[in-house]
C-alpha cells in the first residue's frame, strides 16, 4: 500500500470516528511551538482529506489534531451529561433582563 492510499484510508476513518460535533480531550499535542493545553476539550469541525482533525476547542483555539502525532480521546457518555448539565445550570444562573 502506497502513502497516499494510507492516508486516504485513514482520512475516511476519522470522518467516520469523529463526525462533526464530536466532543475530544486532548491527552498530549506533538507540537513543539503553539500546542493546545493537555487537558483542553473541544468540538470537531471537520476532518480534512489528510485525516487531520480540525477543532474548535473550548480555550478558543482552533489547531487541529494530527492521529498518531498527538494523543487524545472521545468524551464519555457520563462526561458529555456533565458537560450538558453544567451549560443547563449556567443557563438558569444567568440573570434575566426586562425590557
Amino acid at each position: 500500500m502506497n502513502e497516499f492510499t494510507r492516508m486516504r484510508q485513514q482520512a475516511i476513518r476519522n470522518k467516520a470516528l469523529y463526525p462533526p460535533g464530536t466532543r475530544l480531550q486532548l491527552n498530549y499535542m506533538n507540537d513543539p511551538y503553539a500546542p493546545v493545553e493537555s487537558g483542553t476539550r473541544g468540538t470537531v469541525k471537520h476532518v480534512d482529506d489528510a485525516g487531520q482533525i480540525h477543532m474548535q476547542w473550548d480555550n478558543g483555539r482552533t489547531l487541529a489534531l494530527v492521529p498518531g502525532e498527538d494523543s487524545f480521546r472521545p468524551l464519555t457518555e457520563q462526561e458529555l451529561k456533565e458537560e450538558q448539565s453544567q451549560g443547563q445550570e449556567e443557563v438558569n444562573d444567568s440573570p434575566v433582563q426586562s425590557m
